[in-house]
């Protein structure tokens, strides 16, 4: 990959920032930090409530949910994340997102504190996913959006809710058990 002169940014980083435009984020609380997911991906959100367990999935599948006759799964992000799960509380909902995986569109909804607000963040105002130090995946990371004098983690849908790393882990969690960040369970623990 090849990168900018001067700064260490991958060019291609900042091709896909410039392409972006100015877009629309719905942006959400989780863990008392500021996240955001283009507002394309949204579906709806809905009030948490609901929710059938699954036996035998990784533990940051919390259930599934019938929405409007479709079974959508339902994914608490911040176990995802390799953090403790969200404590449901009367703010806490979940956002469905529509994905793309082998041509088909699929509902995923995920668990978050709390819903705050859809901003515009022009593609001047996103950096490039930081390459260490992030307290999730670099590549759960689309961008760092500057708004106010802060930074809002603008999240790839894609890499997050990836439909096939999903399924492996699940596919270990059955065959010998997962901790919530998709690791392998220690013995003994």
């Amino acid at each position: 990959m090849s990168t900018n002169a001067g700064n260490l940014v991958p060019a291609a980083s900042n091709a896909l920032t410039q392409a972006l435009g100015e877009q629309q984020y719905l942006t959400f609380l989780l863990g008392g930090e500021m996240f955001a997911i283009e507002i394309l991906n949204i579906r709806e959100i809905i009030e948490y409530g609901a929710l059938t367990t699954v036996p035998m999935m990784p533990p940051f599948i919390r259930g599934v949910i019938n929405l409007r006759g479709a079974v959508v799964p339902v994914i608490d992000l911040s176990v995802r994340f390799g953090r403790t799960p969200v404590e449901v509380t009367r703010r806490t909902c979940i956002v469905i997102i529509e994905i793309e995986n082998a041509g088909e569109r699929q509902d995923i909804g995920i668990v978050v504190d709390s819903v705050s607000e859809v901003l515009e963040i022009p593609a001047g105002m996103v950096e490039p996913p930081p390459s260490f130090g992030a307290r999730i995946r670099t590549d759960f990371i689309q961008g760092m959006g500057k708004v106010n004098d802060r930074f809002v983690i603008i999240l790839n849908v894609h890499n997050v809710l990836s439909v096939e790393e999903m399924a492996q882990l699940t596919q270990t969690a059955q065959i010998g058990g997962v901790t919530g960040a998709g690791a392998p369970a220690l013995p003994g623990a």
